[in-house]
């Protein structure tokens, strides 16, 4: 009886050193050695990625030498919604001539047409426009979009 727990005992011991012997083997064969990396690109992307470091550190409206119109998160009139072209047209030459100092934007999302007015930083600025507008058309909402910036001018008196 001794023989045979004495024999399993080295089998067991055996196995684990085996085991054990494997996995250092298989570890020291994987390890991988360092080697070199060579980057192969045009040039042209170093200067495009140093233009855009430029253009993200400049302020709003510096003349960087590069057309990037400043934009942010605002809110526009939507004036009309519907699947009619010329309908749009017409409410924007509309809106137009009642406003022309407010910049329109006609947007498709299929299958309607969309004229969208003005470009506020707030949404206060858009309640008041959309409270004059209420008797010139019928169905009017304040969109949350990106929009051009307007420029804050100057005031040295």
């Amino acid at each position: 009886m001794k023989d045979s727990n004495t024999i399993s005992f080295l089998r067991c011991k055996a196995l684990r050193y085996g085991i054990a012997f494997f996995m250092l083997i298989s570890a020291a064969t994987m390890a991988q050695t360092p080697g070199k990396v060579t980057v192969v690109k045009d040039a042209r992307i170093d200067s495009l990625i140093a233009l855009r470091i430029a253009l993200s550190k400049a302020p709003a409206g510096a003349n960087t030498g590069v057309y990037a119109p400043a934009s942010g998160t605002g809110y526009r009139v939507q004036i009309f919604s519907g699947s009619n072209r010329s309908e749009a047209y017409n409410a924007q030459s509309k809106f137009n001539e009642l406003y022309p100092e407010l910049k329109t934007y006609i947007i498709y999302s299929e299958p309607n047409f969309k004229v969208r007015a003005g470009d506020f930083r707030t949404r206060l600025e858009a309640s008041k426009l959309l409270e004059q507008l209420r008797s010139q058309f019928p169905s009017l909402f304040i969109i949350s979009e990106k929009i051009n910036l307007p420029k804050i001018g100057n005031t040295n008196d």
